[in-house]
């Protein structure tokens, strides 16, 4: 019970304390507000452009095209080779007979129709395909070679340029997005660690008081991190307060997409709620650590 007191007291104490040190408080508050609007924006950008990329990557699909005149039996075996892959499941692979896709084209195209609708099975140039989706993206180049090898495999293709390309950026901006977030993490500890610095340096007979009386140096050091976690919490007020809904607005003013079908946003629920806690989390989290190393460094506890 003595223990749930003194936690109580320091807890009142460190909210006296922000209130009786308001300009400094709001300093701190809004240095901390700013960033975290700035890391909420990261997080969701983030998350957006991780999405956006596992869309792309489930819809890549590789297309073998078999040998025109290929045998039922050689096209069981060849798909026996594709799923023995590494990169390839079982449910990924699908075979396209060589007459549906001329039926498709055909319904396409007045001219297409006019041309290939005499065609026989026999008579027909088009090829039989295996439409393949690999598990891991950035391993579909080697398995298109590894396809490319089997026996009475004509052709691989999977818009391997473009493909590669939107791979390599895709992942530098996962990249960046993720430092950003760390860097304006750690800015906003060096900013509550600047401005709890400041306060602690105008109670400095506070605290000469206090070791006076016998005070620990824990007991000097907690009520200053629970001002650290008020500020971090009363900052993420207003990042919260946009995210949960400025970007359900986004979503609603968009439709769920960025300029076109191919860029789906994420939907906002449960979303919002995640990156929300995260945001409380993140100015509770570094609120504390500005401030216990502010009065570590600054005041030699």
């Amino acid at each position: 019970m003595k223990a749930f007191r003194i936690l109580g007291r320091n807890i009142r104490d460190s909210f006296k304390s922000v209130f009786r040190n308001f300009s400094l408080s709001l300093a701190s508050i809004s240095c901390i507000t700013i960033t975290l609007i700035v890391v909420a924006v990261a997080i969701i950008l983030s998350i957006n452009v991780t999405n956006f990329t596992k869309i792309v990557e489930k819809d890549v699909t590789i297309v073998a095209f078999l040998d025109v005149d290929i045998t039922e039996e050689e096209k069981e075996d060849v798909y026996d080779q594709i799923i023995a892959l590494d990169n390839i499941e079982m449910n990924n692979v699908e075979f396209i007979d060589k007459m549906e896709i001329s039926k498709d084209m055909m319904a396409s195209s007045d001219v297409f129709d006019s041309i290939m609708g005499e065609w026989t099975r026999e008579e027909s140039p088009i090829q039989d395909t295996y439409q393949i989706k690999v598990t891991d993206i950035n391993l579909i180049n080697k398995t298109a070679e590894e396809i490319k090898d089997i026996e009475n495999v004509d052709v691989v293709k999977y818009g391997e340029g473009m493909v590669d390309q939107l791979v390599s950026v895709f992942d530098v901006i996962r990249k960046g997005t993720y430092i950003v977030v760390i860097a304006l993490i750690l800015v906003t500890a060096f900013l509550i660690a600047n401005t709890i610095k400041i306060t602690i340096m105008s109670r400095k007979r506070e605290i000469e008081i206090m070791r006076l009386v016998g005070a620990s140096n824990i007991n000097i050091k907690i009520p200053f991190i629970f001002e650290g976690l008020i500020l971090g919490m009363l900052g993420a007020v207003i990042p919260i307060v946009i995210t949960l809904y400025g970007y359900t607005a986004l979503y609603d003013h968009f439709g769920g997409q960025l300029f076109t079908n191919f860029i789906q946003l994420v939907k906002p629920t449960p979303f919002i709620y995640y990156t929300s806690l995260a945001l409380l989390l993140i100015g509770m989290i570094v609120g504390m650590i500005g401030s216990s190393r502010a009065v570590k460094k600054y005041l030699k506890i």
